[in-house]
């Protein structure tokens, strides 16, 4: 049946395809997919949606759809493959069993609770008064949103945030706080902000610190130090703020430690701080040190 389905986009029958992977919803239509102007990791954010939905896609039906060429689909399935999202098979892909999933912010924010208040005291605790901030969407970087706004003597900051949640959990700082809120696209699962419109924001911006979160930390030989996200337009949104700040903050739960996942934010010497705490949070020991960064351990 999902050859099928693949058969009547061929024939130009194609339905609407959810994309939620990139928070775009369903595109009403195959051309609206394959946009020229997507970058290769919204093609690939919408590729790994597409074959998670239908359960196995043709080579030739999807470089149709995005319109790319067969040899730059392959190249697209093959790093999705490397990253868990599907599986190669003769002549297209199958959807992966097992793939790693995004959770609702709501379902994180319940999961190592006590862990994530502690790591959002002791990063909020480096923040100074009269300084911007970049505060990045997440169920831990909501953690940091509250202990910010629960340090009275904190003020004259400005916050930019590509996430909904945290602007509601930060408006009752204003007026110490200044909360300016990216724009963009809609993902409801995180309740996140993403391109376009996010990275026309952030390149006219440069701010003193940005506070980050992630899915994983890799820990073996296998891209040590490399820091990941489940989502594609989450992780260009997540470049798009390194590239903004001149200092640059981690937070995360020891959980982490040892993932890698689809999306590549950075590495660890991109990072001054990381903080983080649970279980696992001594994984991240070698790999910090190894690339200078310094280790907070909330506890």
């Amino acid at each position: 049946m999902a050859g099928h389905g693949a058969q009547e986009r061929q024939n130009g029958t194609r339905r609407a395809v959810g994309v939620g992977a990139t928070g775009a919803g369903a595109t009403g239509a195959g051309a609206e997919l394959g946009r020229p102007e997507l970058t290769a990791d919204a093609r690939r954010a919408r590729l790994a949606a597409l074959v998670a939905e239908e359960g196995f896609v043709r080579v030739a039906d999807a470089a149709e759809l995005f319109r790319v060429s067969e040899v730059t689909l392959r190249s697209d399935l093959s790093g999705l493959e490397r990253a868990g999202a599907l599986r190669r098979v003769h002549g297209g892909a199958m959807a992966a069993q097992g793939a790693a999933r995004e959770s609702p912010l709501e379902a994180t924010a319940e999961r190592d609770a006590g862990v994530k208040r502690a790591i959002g005291r002791r990063a909020a605790a480096l923040v100074t008064s009269g300084s911007s901030i970049l505060l990045d969407v997440g169920s831990t970087t909501l953690a940091v949103a509250r202990a910010l706004v629960a340090r009275t003597e904190l003020g004259d900051v400005t916050i930019v945030t590509n996430g909904l949640s945290i602007a509601l959990a930060l408006e009752a700082a204003i007026p110490r706080f200044t909360v300016v809120v990216t724009g963009g696209t809609l993902r409801p699962l995180q309740h996140s902000l993403v391109n376009p419109l996010v990275g026309q924001t952030l390149a006219g911006l440069h701010v003193d610190l940005a506070i980050l979160g992630c899915n994983g930390i890799a820990t073996g030989r296998d891209g040590i130090g490399r820091v990941t996200n489940l989502n594609l337009a989450e992780a260009e949104v997540k470049r798009g703020m390194l590239a903004a700040s001149t200092e640059r903050m981690l937070v995360a739960d020891g959980s982490k430690a040892g993932q890698q996942h689809l999306g590549l934010i950075g590495v660890l010497d991109d990072f001054a701080t990381v903080v983080t705490g649970g279980a696992g949070a001594d994984e991240l020991r070698e790999p910090a040190a190894a690339a200078g960064t310094r280790l907070i351990v909330a506890g």
